[in-house]
């Protein structure tokens, strides 16, 4: 332990030596001060052709030597520039899942709620982006402790951590490259949708209203200004890891892990992400699948740490007492009303007549109005559509795999082909997760 120290505390002292020559860092804010006078966005346009697509290795370095100091360097890695402080039953949501379980749909329950709710929508994109390209943040354990302590910042409205992880970097903390900010209302509305600017494009632009690119000190004052706060993440693998998240005494977080049967997961994923599925695909027409291959490890891994995480949570150790719920897809797919009611009821908040009418208008929709990234949702159709899609081949090898994952949630296995696309026989067992 104590060569692991001296290791970093060596390439600390080497990396500070490398930021004074690196440019890419002077372009990163240092801190993000709170409750300042709102910054004036220029009505010129924005120059960031100068700026590097991607961070090198060497300033990712220093990064990752600044993130993962303990809880008691936060003054010098974040700068100390929080002073968040909450009064009146402020609650901190995190909704955690995996790609293709309606995590963006059950989402909007609480990005709808109303004007008392900051909600924020994937942030962790940003850093698994920069990340994965560097071997370094390989170590799951380093990665989990950068998630738990940029989502602990997000919580405390401090945007300061998340900025070192866009790219290109934000100038004066305005971005206009910020992932899936349209799927935010908070960061859509006044008086974080600022005038736009010509000739600057944003991919992810606010789609409500036209509005300038994002300004990170408008949208800290507005998530100060709000009483709860939402977040929600498929890329937390281990719910153990946030412990230190979660006992925070800033903070009331409510954690919500959605979870989902791991054969409709691949059905989804092989449609969503089709090109990264091609495996699977021969697979299914081959009809032969080697269970020693890299992707049905990988598959496995998924599965057992979902499950885990939710051993963890069921378990209801101290630190997550009354703070954890587990939730199926499928429940909320055939009770939507029911099962959004239950959800504001264990976070503490009261259920928005704006979110009703929310779920009301999108759990019944047309076929041309459920594409593979939309919220709109004919709800109890979709709980079963996987069973028409996926090959029995493949239905099984996730059913060897994903075993006790599935017996935990109960899910029901299937034999043969006819049982699988059989309607009349549920593969849901009725359950109750305390």
């Amino acid at each position: 332990m104590k060569t692991k120290y001296a290791v970093i505390f060596i390439c600390i002292v080497a990396l500070v030596i490398i930021e004074k020559e690196s440019n890419i860092l002077s372009r990163v804010s240092d801190k993000l001060i709170q409750r300042q006078s709102p910054q004036q966005t220029t009505q010129a346009t924005l120059d960031y052709s100068n700026l590097t697509p991607k961070v090198s290795l060497t300033v990712l370095k220093m990064l990752l030597s600044r993130l993962t100091g303990t809880k008691r360097n936060y003054p010098n890695v974040f700068d100390g520039s929080c002073n968040y402080s909450c009064s009146g039953g402020c609650k901190h949501i995190l909704l955690l899942a995996t790609t293709r379980t309606g995590s963006s749909f059950v989402g909007e329950f609480f990005n709808q709620h109303g004007e008392n709710m900051f909600y924020l929508f994937e942030p962790l994109w940003h850093v698994e982006r920069m990340l994965t390209t560097a071997t370094e943040a390989n170590n799951g354990t380093v990665l989990a402790g950068i998630y738990r302590d940029v989502l602990q910042r997000l919580f405390l409205c401090d945007f300061s951590p998340l900025e070192k992880f866009i790219s290109p970097p934000p100038q004066d903390h305005v971005t206009p490259a910020l992932f899936r900010r349209e799927s935010s209302l908070s960061l859509c509305e006044e008086p974080v949708c600022t005038p736009v600017i010509k000739d600057v494009f944003e991919r992810y632009h606010c789609k409500t209203r036209r509005c300038g690119p994002l300004n990170l000190t408008l949208a800290s004052e507005s998530c100060l200004s709000k009483q709860h706060h939402a977040i929600k993440t498929v890329r937390v693998r281990q719910l153990d890891t946030l412990q230190p998240l979660v006992e925070d005494p800033r903070l009331d977080v409510r954690v919500i892990q959605l979870v989902r049967d791991p054969r409709a997961i691949l059905a989804s994923r092989m449609v969503a992400f089709s090109s990264k599925y091609q495996t699977w695909k021969a697979w299914a027409l081959d009809g032969q699948v080697p269970e020693d291959d890299e992707e049905v490890k990988r598959l496995k891994g998924n599965c057992d740490n979902i499950r885990m995480s939710a051993e963890v949570g069921l378990s209801q150790p101290r630190w997550l007492r009354s703070r954890y719920m587990l939730v199926r897809y499928e429940d909320i797919a055939r009770y939507p009303m029911q099962k959004a009611e239950e959800m504001y009821r264990f976070t503490g908040i009261p259920f928005s007549p704006q979110a009703r009418e929310w779920i009301l208008r999108n759990t019944q929709t047309t076929q041309e109005a459920s594409g593979i990234y939309s919220t709109q949702k004919n709800s109890s159709e979709q709980a079963e559509k996987w069973r028409f899609s996926i090959p029995f081949t493949l239905a099984q090898v996730v059913q060897r795999v994903c075993g006790p994952t599935m017996k935990l949630f109960g899910y029901r296995f299937v034999d043969d082909e006819k049982t699988l696309i059989d309607k009349s026989v549920s593969l849901l067992e009725e359950r109750m997760f305390h």
